[in-house]
């Protein structure tokens, strides 16, 4: 399966470009029925089980920008441009999915594809207090680890 994307990725196939299209049409945040990737969703823990859902966030590509002063000053200082974020777009879009399911926490994401304008990731998020994730020992564990990581 891994292998089958980088081939896509690197020989840019006509069937990514039209998924991208797609992906272009649908809002920011898209919860989906199943990995695009189903070998980076298993590294970070999915299982095809209630209570786990997957959401594919987009992203604007691109430098921050600030407004120009209104005062006089040397080019050279305005400070305008070359203006670097701090965090990544993987983070960036974790914390956009995590505002919009609030009860849910995040097992991981991992990138999906980019074009001109945008960056694609696809999020997978487990739902702590739901019987299944509760029950399952594994999933516990694994949310357990993030949450001393986050905090």
């Amino acid at each position: 399966m891994a292998a089958t994307w980088n081939k896509m990725w690197k020989l840019n196939t006509d069937e990514l470009k039209s998924k991208a299209i797609a992906w272009r049409t649908e809002h920011a945040i898209h919860r989906i029925e199943r990995p695009s990737r189903l070998d980076q969703a298993r590294k970070l823990g999915y299982k095809a089980k209630q209570g786990i859902i997957l959401v594919r966030a987009r992203v604007g590509r691109g430098g921050m920008r600030k407004q120009r002063p209104v005062a006089g000053r040397r080019p050279k200082h305005l400070g305008v441009v070359h203006i670097k974020q701090g965090i990544s777009m993987k983070q960036v879009a974790e914390r956009r999915v995590l505002k919009r399911f609030t009860n849910m926490e995040t097992l991981g994401s991992y990138y999906l594809h980019k074009d001109g304008q945008y960056f694609w990731y696809e999020v997978i998020l487990a739902d702590p207090y739901h019987p299944s994730i509760s029950n399952d020992r594994e999933m516990r564990r694994r949310l357990k680890a993030f949450a001393k990581i986050e905090v």
